[in-house]
């Protein structure tokens, strides 16, 4: 199965779930006999916390144990990766993360403490769209427009991105590859002030999270001409994918993961799983989901290994043609 199809999966909400789980054991009938802790490698408030905080109230709810959520922030998600690798694999401390400490962590940082490959897979709890902004005053409404006005002002355009090395950054890399345009980076400290000052037009162009972004798109102070996922968004029926504008195969999404310790079981791993996609495709879930502008997806345990490999090298190439390091 090709990366295209994984993402397709993680954004085609399957009306029929848990349908070929790809796994011969048997999940854990006795896990969980006590609490579950969830690290979350984000912020309180966050896309990454308000979906780690769905799954542990509705995990609380099945199985009777307390399942709580505790942020470790900070070291670009490598404090929350570590204190989960250095776990016992016993189903009992889970982490919730961004895609960038599974997929990118490994390459950006030239020396870290765990191995995020290590980690074991045990749901998708959301994925988010990201789309790609223009400040108002350029006269760029499409992708060609942008591609022929950055080769017509070679490395004289800026870009923004939430910080070195995130998913604004890579993916923006990862354009610049595929068009041969030149952009100079500008980084900030999430994606909140490099939104700012894009719609401020200090900056140029930024790859954008939807829920940051379109608040401002919908006040008219900045412009999206494409999203980066491989069909339309519901919220932008009117603004084609980059995949549409001619990029073939383009696509940059953002999804919040759970993870468990090296050498968890997949008995236990399959469990979470299932319980996890069943929980997110409830009508209250998909509500409350649909509020911060992430989707659900149906993935198993299996095909979700294989797709965070296929984003890891991806983005592992990205980091390594672009010459990207990030310290910590």
């Amino acid at each position: 199965m090709g990366r295209g199809q994984y993402l397709s999966g993680l954004f085609g909400l399957a009306t029929v779930l848990l349908v070929g789980q790809a796994v011969a054991q048997t999940p854990d009938a006795t896990y969980p006999t006590r609490p579950i802790k969830i690290i979350s490698a984000s912020p309180a408030g966050g896309g990454v916390d308000l979906s780690a905080r769905i799954v542990a109230e509705h995990l609380q709810r099945l199985w009777g144990q307390p399942v709580t959520v505790e942020n470790r922030t900070g070291g670009s998600n490598n404090i929350a990766g570590e204190a989960v690798a250095r776990a016992e694999p016993d189903g009992y401390t889970l982490l919730a993360t961004p895609p960038g400490t599974i997929t990118a962590n490994a390459v950006l940082f030239k020396q870290l403490n765990y191995d995020p490959a290590a980690l074991e897979p045990v749901a998708i709890m959301a994925v988010g769209p990201n789309v790609l902004v223009v400040k108002n005053s350029l006269p760029i409404k499409t992708v060609a427009d942008l591609i022929a006005y950055a080769k017509a002002n070679p490395a004289t355009m800026s870009y923004a991105s939430q910080g070195n090395g995130s998913t604004s950054h890579l993916t923006t890399e990862l354009f610049k590859s595929r068009t041969g345009i030149q952009l100079v980076h500008v980084p900030y400290r999430g994606a909140a002030p490099a939104a700012t000052d894009i719609a401020g037009g200090h900056v140029d162009v930024m790859f954008c999270d939807l829920g940051t972004i379109l608040p401002l798109y919908q006040a008219g102070k900045v412009n999206i001409i494409a999203v980066s996922t491989l069909t339309r968004l519901s919220q932008l029926p009117a603004v084609p994918t980059v995949d549409e504008s001619g990029i073939k195969g383009f696509s940059s999404t953002t999804f919040f993961s759970l993870m468990a310790p090296p050498k968890t079981s997949p008995e236990i791993r399959i469990k979470l799983n299932r319980a996890i996609v069943v929980a997110m495709q409830t009508p209250e879930v998909r509500a409350k989901l649909k509020a911060i502008f992430v989707e659900a997806s149906t993935l198993d345990m299996v095909a979700m290994g294989e797709f965070v490999k296929a984003e890891a090298k991806l983005w592992g190439d990205v980091i390594r043609a672009a010459n990207i390091t990030v310290e910590q």
